[in-house]
């Protein structure tokens, strides 16, 4: 297909051909890839601690639905996200394996799986929580598809910056099951993931360049330039490091969390500043001698990536360990 209008839904052929697909060919494993169950790991790791620091307490059994009800309202968006972009995954290569591309469920299916997860996950973590924290899961569910999904990421390179805040709001939503209130230290755990999103997502998009601009997504370093983009990894990896010192001035963590976020924004802001300094896919600079100097300047970012993923797991598991010993002295 050629370049991709930014504003217009363009559903290409492999798409349209789904819908000849009937339910009989989807198996439970594409329902739960539906899900996107990476993702929903670090859903369910993030709300875990936002509900365990919240102050206060909730029933077992409570906490177990609340946290179940957060990974399906995940997998909700999952389902919908993948309905809408089958046109688009069917042509980048981390996404053409997905059901809808394969042709293995019709995007009809899809839709209807996505809002029965959704209705089902916001109903019952009413029921089992309380409805500030259902209504935090309820605006997750509809910011990602229709504010980032359907609006935000085939319009403006923004889309990450913007459209992280779903990510952004489990841990929000655990300590809101439990307090049934929105505080600083929430909007704290909220900050350290929202900041994280851009230099996490657009050190895979440096490396996944073509990719993106096969579909027409208006990343970034499509749309800015590689320099533009490692400038802006660099600046939001400098606030992360300083809203990861937040949880330590509000007392929400103490000397573990302050020793080990202190390592782990060292390393962040190391790579990145290897990313910063990395000149591979910029045009109108002096170009690399070698392929060497190329793939070396896409190692840095798949680097930057790959580390990012196990920081934000490490940041949140200080805070709960933290927490832990803490409460246990």
């Amino acid at each position: 297909m050629d370049a991709m209008s930014a504003d217009t839904h363009i559903v290409t052929d492999e798409p349209i051909a789904l819908a000849g697909a009937g339910l009989s060919l989807a198996g439970p494993r594409d329902f739960f890839q539906l899900m996107k169950p990476r993702v929903m790991s670090l859903v369910i790791f993030t709300a875990i601690i936002g509900l365990l620091v919240a102050p206060g307490s909730l029933p077992l059994y409570n906490s177990v639905i609340a946290i179940l009800c957060i990974a399906v309202g995940a997998g909700a968006s999952g389902a919908l996200n993948m309905w809408y972009d089958a046109d688009i995954d069917a042509q980048m290569t981390r996404t053409k394996k997905r059901p809808l591309p394969r042709g293995v469920m019709a995007p009809s299916t899809a839709l209807t799986f996505g809002f029965l997860l959704s209705a089902v996950s916001v109903w019952m973590l009413a029921l089992a929580t309380n409805y500030v924290a259902a209504g935090l899961l309820a605006f997750t569910i509809f910011f990602y598809v229709v504010i980032y999904t359907m609006w935000l990421k085939r319009r403006t390179p923004q889309n990450i910056v913007i459209g992280g805040a779903p990510g952004a709001l489990p841990p929000m939503i655990g300590y809101a099951a439990v307090t049934g209130t929105v505080t600083v230290d929430s909007i704290i755990l909220f900050l350290i993931i929202f900041i994280w999103t851009p230099p996490h997502f657009w050190a895979l998009a440096l490396y996944k360049l073509s990719d993106y601009g096969r579909v027409g997504i208006p990343m970034m370093p499509n749309v800015a330039g590689p320099k533009s983009t490692r400038n802006q990894i660099f600046g939001y990896s400098i606030a992360l490091s300083v809203i990861a010192a937040a949880p330590v001035v509000t007392g929400l963590s103490g000397s573990i969390y302050a020793f080990g976020a202190f390592i782990l924004n060292a390393g962040f802001l190391a790579l990145a500043f290897k990313v910063w300094r990395s000149r591979a896919g910029e045009k109108d600079e002096v170009q690399p001698e070698s392929l060497y100097e190329v793939l070396k300047g896409d190692r840095d970012a798949r680097n930057l990536f790959a580390f990012s993923i196990l920081y934000l797991f490490a940041m949140f598991a200080l805070i709960g360990v933290d927490y832990l010993l803490r409460v246990s002295t």
